[in-house]
């Protein structure tokens, strides 16, 4: 063989052997594009695991798809900030915006339809390219190629400009996704540096970001401002609306390099940041530097299976895993600097010794991304619960939805439980569990989001707290596991009354419509129940959902669950109509509930267990079927690849999880139920001493029904898989089919089982309902004869009239109590004269109200009906008082600037007060109004003013409640008409989803008391 050819081969198997390596690098499964389209709502630039620093494109900063600040719907770029959210339904961050131009100095961004009229620019997609750790576009308008990486807390940027003398890099402090400017300043140190602070108020309601920025190139020139304008070589600049704008001079090709360190405490921190994780300039280095950062990740799960590149289904199977992967370790991110210091819950500065995370979305992935974590980063974990106890600490509360140290309140649950508690339960915990337990008790013992309904009456009353059965059932779960630590630790009586409350999803169960269904505070079910009802945080007995959805949330006791639907055969039919139902729903802004199949939606939270209880009732190929199929049909290898928002990964660990072959149910359980692998072979933790692989043979699409099973080679029956089983390593191997096998995991042994027993000497809580008014009415004209009721069939009712409290010894409801003019009645229920009901206590008031036959009182009102709520001014006397529900048809709204209501009286009367009560849910885009006016008069000319209530516009993502605003009517006369005047806050304030677009108001009921 001559040399000539040795060295063509060499250089040929050298060649391939790269190919190959290449090929097996798992970042190049990678795509981070992969949710930036329909409602995923995820961003492409570059970060690294748990990164402070998420250094990606912004395309635009308001509007639902856009809480990332990307959408793959638009041509144009804003520019570049370092902070993002991965896949929330809420906007926020897009911190320290930077922009490279080229040409005249532009202070705005301009707009999508018009981007020649600020700074931004149009891009193709084409020319886009993204992995992990970094990011590249072409800026058509300027001819810039812009590249982004980052280090944890450093974003990197690297523009190379066409030959311009007029180069420019603008700096946009008043930029941000959906908040607005507390605070900012910029400060120019020498030729190659910026300084400066943006502090902002959003969903967060109070955030700090630091910042340092270097220029690789001196800038020739620059300017600042704080709104239009400019400031020539002015060094400082302080306001709501600063820039900064930096020329130079560039050859054609030439590379500008900036650098981007943040910190929430200072400058200096942000500073520290800054030489301690980037102190050169070699762009290539850190994005070679974070591509390996990455591989190492993902190199926590191991698709063992090769993947011939002609095998596009296999290819885009891999890359949709690992971006999934991927997905999974974005949030949590680092929030201290280098040195440990970070800002608090308190807004004080902290130190710690590890790190410090914010972002937790734990109404979302409590359920499966840290149950992932507990088995592939069981220490990442760990310091992510020490960080949710520091927040306690700071806060005196366990987070529920927490960002960059604020405590937005989104989502319902104390869902920090299940996490802290999956970790003491399989006994990974190094933190302190006392303290764990202290707070954790803590949440659950609270007053507030129903907690006080809840512990008094054993469920939570609709029209007392918005989203009553869904934080009832997701209490109760948080409960259990409060329970099951408390018997670790060996608190018995804690024990025993946290299970007791964990069984309480029971009480909103009927029976006799098979659904989780809405009661009031006096135990009736909810009259208007429709199952396919959608209703979203702040509204409705449901989040983000409907009774079809929740009506199968009881992971602590899903075997009880399954008796109350009576027995597996009726459950598995009631499972079997929730996949046959006419996917429809009436969700106004409920846009989570996506990836429809049936009245399952694989695009929110609620659902995600659901396909799994098949195998607890004994038919796990259903399950085997539903989970091949969501995972094959509703993920894809496309812009538009998940089907809902991938809400900080627990989108993506839901498909991690199920590719591999099983799910956490029950997350703090220990316990994962077994539905069906993807792929032919998977290592979780390879390279260590406790690999375990799950392998399947005849795998395909058409192949997912299990026919055997063994593990560690030794035949397996069970339809479940235990945590301990799985991290102590080995093989678990299935066999799969086109065809089920209806034998395989089906005998009550091998079912998952997941129950509730109570000691035999736990105190077992009975129901007792509140006597109320049959009627429902506590406003009346003239007189009334009040009839009381309760829903607790063998108690007797005792009442007073004099405001103490009845007991045995009180007036014996017998018959009808009858009154004429405005009373107090309190009232209770009793058994064996000493288990007694809470007190009712029924105001009833004597008013003007509207008999639809009479014609007075005659209201009128400036507003057209709406459409979208049609209801007529008359609900605003029809003595019926409105609910948390909107939709509950007795509310009148508006969406007017503002608008004026008047009553003419019958005749003139004399009136002590008048009243009206307003909603504020600012989800749905409800809030206060600006100012209540009301006046009365005796001719319908002249009006006395009785004076005006002021509210402010809040500053939180979700906030609910409803207000009652009153006047004494302090006429010298009788009065004949009234007038209500209501001015509406303007457009929806910056922070919110909808800015721009008008706020509704809604009323109810205009008590005109006499």
């Amino acid at each position: 063989m001559n040399r000539r050819f040795i060295k063509i081969s060499l250089s040929i198997l050298l060649s391939t052997t790269i190919n190959v390596s290449q090929a097996q690098k798992l970042t190049s499964y990678v795509d981070p594009f992969i949710g930036t389209a329909g409602h995923g709502h995820t961003f492409p630039g570059a970060t690294l695991p748990f990164g402070m620093v998420q250094l990606s494109p912004d395309t635009g900063t308001e509007g639902w798809d856009w809480c990332s600040g990307y959408h793959s719907s638009d041509s144009s770029i804003i520019g570049f900030s370092h902070t993002h959210l991965s896949g929330t339904g809420g906007a926020d961050y897009g911190d320290i915006l930077l922009m490279p131009t080229i040409g005249a100095w532009k202070l705005n961004p301009g707009s999508k339809n018009n981007p020649s009229e600020g700074y931004r620019s149009r891009f193709k997609h084409e020319t886009e390219l993204a992995s992990p750790g970094y990011y590249s576009v072409f800026l058509e308008d300027y001819k810039i190629k812009a590249e982004l990486t980052a280090t944890t807390r450093v974003g990197f940027h690297r523009y190379t400009f066409p030959k311009s003398p007029v180069s420019n890099i603008v700096i946009d402090l008043k930029h941000g996704i959906s908040d607005e400017v507390r605070e900012s300043f910029i400060q120019i140190n020498g030729n190659d540096e910026v300084v400066g602070l943006r502090r902002s108020k959003g969903w967060a309601d109070d955030q700090y970001v630091y910042f340092i920025i270097k220029f690789s190139k001196p800038f020739k020139k620059f300017a600042v401002a704080d709104g239009q304008d400019l400031v020539v070589d002015g060094r400082k600049m302080e306001g709501k609306e600063v820039k900064g704008i930096f020329r130079f001079t560039t050859k054609e090709g030439e590379e500008i390099l900036t650098k981007v360190a943040i910190s929430s405490v200072s400058i200096e921190g942000a500073r520290k940041n800054l030489e301690a994780e980037l102190p050169g300039w070699d762009f290539e280095q850190i994005k070679t530097a974070a591509d390996k950062t990455w591989e190492k990740q993902l190199q926590k799960i191991k698709i063992n299976s090769p993947v011939d590149s002609l095998d596009s289904a296999k290819v885009d199977q891999k890359k949709i895993f690992y971006t999934a992967l991927y997905h999974c370790f974005i949030h949590p991110n680092v929030y201290n600097d280098v040195d440990g210091q970070y800002r608090g819950m308190d807004k004080q500065i902290h130190k710690t010794t590890g790190n410090h995370y914010t972002v937790f979305s734990l109404w979302d992935t409590f359920r499966a991304l840290h149950p992932l974590f507990t088995i592939i980063d069981p220490e990442k974990n760990n310091e992510i619960i020490q960080s949710l106890l520091d927040d306690y600490l700071q806060s005196g509360h366990l987070p529920i939805w927490e960002l960059a140290s604020n405590e937005t309140g989104t989502m319902i649950g104390y869902h920090s439980v299940p996490v802290i508690s999956d970790m003491i339960l399989k006994g990974l915990a190094t933190f302190d569990t006392g303290l764990a337990y202290e707070a954790m008790k803590k949440s659950a013992m609270d007053d507030d989001r129903g907690l006080k309904y809840y512990k008094l009456n054993g469920f939570i009353p609709r029209e007392l707290e918005n989203n009553a059965v869904s934080k009832q059932l997701e209490y109760a779960y948080d409960d259990w596991c409060i329970a099951q630590v408390a018997q670790k630790l060996g608190k018995q009586n804690d024990y025993e009354y946290f299970l007791t409350r964990a069984l309480t999803y029971k009480n909103v169960f009927d029976p006799a419509v098979g659904f989780m269904r809405g009661r009031n505070v006096y135990g009736q079910w909810n009259p208007n129940f429709n199952p396919s009802q959608v209703s979203i945080l702040g509204s409705g007995d449901f989040t983000e959902g409907n009774s079809w959805q929740y009506s199968f949330f009881a992971p602590q006791d899903i075997n009880g669950m399954i008796e109350l639907y009576g027995g597996n055969e009726k459950f598995t039919a009631k499972l079997d109509s929730l996949y046959n139902q006419k996917p429809l729903n009436d969700n106004e802004h409920a846009l989570d509930v996506t990836g429809l199949i049936g009245q399952y939606a694989q695009g929110n939270e609620p659902s995600h267990h659901v396909a799994y209880l098949y195998s607890f009732a004994g038919q796990p190929w259903k399950t085997q079927k539903l989970v091949n199929k969501i995972a094959t049909e509703l993920y894809t290898a496309n812009r538009d690849g998940l089907c809902g928002n991938e809400d900080c990964g627990q989108m993506s660990a839901w498909y991690v999880f199920s590719a591999l072959g099983f799910y956490p149910v029950n997350p703090a359980s220990g316990q994962y139920t077994i539905g069906t692998p993807l792929f032919e072979s998977v290592t979780i933790n390879p390279d260590t001493e406790k690999a375990f692989t799950i392998n399947a043979t005849n795998g395909s699409e058409d192949q997912h029904y299990i026919q055997s099973a063994s593990l560690n080679n030794n035949p397996y029956a069970k339809g479940f898989i235990s945590h301990s089983d799985i991290i102590k390593g080995g093989l678990l191997a299935f066999n799969l089919s086109s065809t089920p096998n209806k034998e395989w995991a089906v005998a009550a042994e091998n079912r998952p089982v997941q129950t509730i027993v109570l000691p035999a000497d736990a105190k077992s809580e009975r129901l007792l309902f509140m006597p109320y008014e049959a009627s429902g009415k506590t406003l009346f004209f003239g007189k009334k004869s009040v009839k009381l009721k309760t829903e607790t069939p063998d108690a007797k009712i005792y009442y007073t009239l004099d405001g103490t409290t009845p007991t045995t010894a009180s007036k014996l409801y017998t018959r009808p109590i009858d009154i004429n003019t405005s009373e107090t009645v309190n009232a209770v229920a009793i058994i064996n004269k000493d288990i007694k009901s809470e007190v009712s206590t029924l105001n009833f008031t004597r008013a003007v109200i509207k008999n639809p036959k009479a014609k007075f009182p005659k209201i009128t009102t400036d507003v057209t009906p709406s459409e979208t709520y049609p209801n007529t001014v008359d609900v605003l006397l029809n003595a019926t008082f409105g609910t948390y529900n909107f939709r509950d048809g007795n509310w009148f709204a508006s969406n007017n600037d503002s608008y004026t209501l008047t009553i003419e009286l019958e005749k003139p009367m004399w009136i002590k007060t008048l009243k009206m009560r307003f909603m504020q849910n600012t989800g749905s885009w409800i809030f206060l109004p600006k100012t209540i006016n009301f006046q009365a008069s005796v001719d319908g000319k002249t009006y006395q003013d009785l004076g005006t209530m002021e509210n402010e516009v809040p500053f939180a993502q979700q906030e609910i409640d409803i207000k009652e605003f009153w006047k004494q009517c302090s006429t010298k006369e009788k009065i004949k008409f009234i007038k209500v005047k209501i001015e509406n806050i303007g457009n929806l304030p910056g922070w919110h989803p909808g800015a721009g677009n008008h706020p509704w108001i809604f009323s109810d009921e205009l008590v005109i008391e006499y």
